[in-house]
């Protein structure tokens, strides 16, 4: 048996050949139709593989090549997976069939309406981090728990196994505090000024937040236009050691990583699983090592959540689940009828938030409240404030140039603070007739600065000039298209020319 398997091994193994295909985070592999392996093994295209170097191992849809670019000895990876198996060029590796994943006999439970056990949901989330799930299967799970799909006891499984399967961080004893917004609202990037604030008061703030899932920036996108948000776990504890606080992605940091994995299909799927929501955000809050934290639910026609019913249903069960995790929780629930501040886009955003910090007169003062407002409450669920008085220390931390300096302390540590650029291209949309702005549909706001290129272009967006209530004059600026190349402009150009009613003036 054992004089077998060595033949088996010696037969499977390729010499790796570098092709540089990028295939975002789906692992693939390629190899000749020809070749004795997939002879062999009977492998056609698109089977799942295990692939590996050493001791390290991924799974892999296989990619049948019947070019001359591979020759039949040879076999190649997408850029994800040779960076997932640290291979180099003519290293030799290995495949072989993938075993049955029993996780998703769960999976195939949960699409038929079934409430999954503890075990099963940790079983699924191992088999996810440990790479054995494609984006089909990712997709399923994601779609057999969207909407109303899960029980409180298996959100609260989901989180507690997001946290188990990722590195923890851990600050001792003492009060660590967080903040987190839910999105769907243009703008609204209140966490720098949160932060900054907060940690000039003295508190442990680590901030770990998001890219962009459907919006046209999250903190992260817009915090890597000032400063280095690409940390690793140790270089977290660094920056917070010095300055108290940090803004960083949580992605390289390998906090809660099953989170990261389902985020991304999520945005391919335009989906936002509310069981999903709460699992993701408290499991990164815990696991970078937070005990208190203030949730922010934005409800508005056209926010994520459309109802104050819808949103206390969301906050009766973040409350419930933080409670069996241990955490803390203050649950804020904000107007979301329009975007905060000017900007919709990583450099507007920047922009504006560090016009509050720097207390400009122009600064969005919209942004600056809701800022002020949070950082009071963090500042009251701690403690260390009489209640009714977070508000007001607040405002004086921040009016005093305190908050600023510590927001470029806080980017300085972790790698350089850098001001915002501004896109090369503007086209301004203006009223067609006079009277006053009394709806903002903020979906179809957010698209067009997608469209425009955010929030991988980080100087493209939208610059939100005419706030509900606003009186205009017919042929007023409303707002300004940014984009870097005349292409994206135009293609978010075809896109408002087709809608009617982004903002309804009355």
């Amino acid at each position: 048996m054992k004089s077998e398997m060595k033949m088996k091994d010696q037969t499977n193994k390729l010499i790796f050949k570098r092709l540089g295909i990028h295939t975002q985070n789906e692992h693939h592999a390629y190899m000749r139709e020809d070749c004795h392996v997939c002879v062999s093994e009977g492998f056609e295209a698109l089977t799942r593989i295990r692939v590996f170097n050493g001791e390290k191992s991924i799974v892999a849809n296989l990619n049948v090549i019947r070019s001359q670019i591979l020759q039949p000895g040879e076999i190649s990876l997408s850029e994800s997976a040779v960076a997932a198996l640290s291979v180099k060029e003519e290293a030799i590796i290995s495949v072989s069939h993938l075993h049955p994943i029993k996780s998703l006999s769960h999976v195939r439970s949960k699409i038929y309406g079934n409430t999954l056990s503890s075990k099963q949901m940790d079983e699924i989330i191992r088999d996810i981090v440990r790479g054995d799930y494609s984006n089909v299967f990712l997709s399923a799970f994601i779609t057999a728990c969207a909407g109303k799909g899960m029980q409180t006891n298996e959100i609260i499984s989901l989180t507690e196994a997001m946290i188990a399967t990722g590195q923890r961080i851990n600050w001792g004893p003492k009060i660590v505090v967080d903040k987190h917004c839910i999105g769907g609202l243009p703008g609204n990037r209140t966490t720098p000024i949160v932060v900054s604030i907060v940690s000039s008061f003295g508190l442990t703030i680590p901030k770990t937040s998001s890219r962009a899932i459907t919006s046209p920036a999250g903190t992260a996108d817009t915090m890597e236009v000032m400063t280095e948000v690409n940390l690793s776990m140790e270089q977290i504890i660094e920056v917070v050691d010095k300055e108290d606080g940090c803004i960083v992605w949580g992605g390289t940091a390998k906090l809660s990583p099953a989170d990261d994995m389902l985020i991304k299909v999520e945005k391919a799927l335009d989906i936002d699983s509310e069981g999903q929501l709460i699992a993701s955000v408290l499991s990164k809050k815990v696991a970078s090592g937070s005990n208190q934290i203030v949730i922010d639910i934005p409800v508005g026609e056209t926010a994520k959540l459309r109802s104050t019913h819808a949103a206390n249903e969301l906050k009766s069960e973040m409350e419930k689940v933080g409670n069996a995790i241990g955490l803390k929780m203050k649950v804020v629930i904000s107007d979301g009828s329009q975007p905060v501040g000017r900007g919709i886009g990583p450099a507007l955003e920047a922009r504006d938030i560090l016009a509050v910090l720097r207390n400009a007169p122009h600064a969005p003062q919209d942004l600056k409240e809701r800022a002020l407002l949070l950082a009071g409450e963090i500042l009251e669920l701690s403690g260390k404030v009489q209640y009714g008085d977070g508000l007001k220390i607040s405002r004086d931390l921040l009016d005093s140039g305190m908050a600023y300096e510590k927001f470029v302390a806080i980017c300085k540590a972790q790698g350089r603070f850098s001001e915002p650029e501004t896109a090369k291209y503007q086209y301004e949309i203006k009223a067609e007739s006079a009277g006053t702005i009394t709806k903002v549909d903020n979906r179809r706001l957010a698209k067009i600065a997608k469209l425009a290129g955010a929030p991988e272009n980080k100087t493209a967006g939208i610059d939100f000039l005419v706030p509900i209530g606003t009186k205009v004059e017919k042929e007023q600026t409303l707002y300004l298209i940014h984009a870097e190349s005349k292409g994206e402009l135009n293609y978010a150009l075809e896109y408002y020319n087709s809608q009617k009613e982004i903002l309804t003036i009355q």
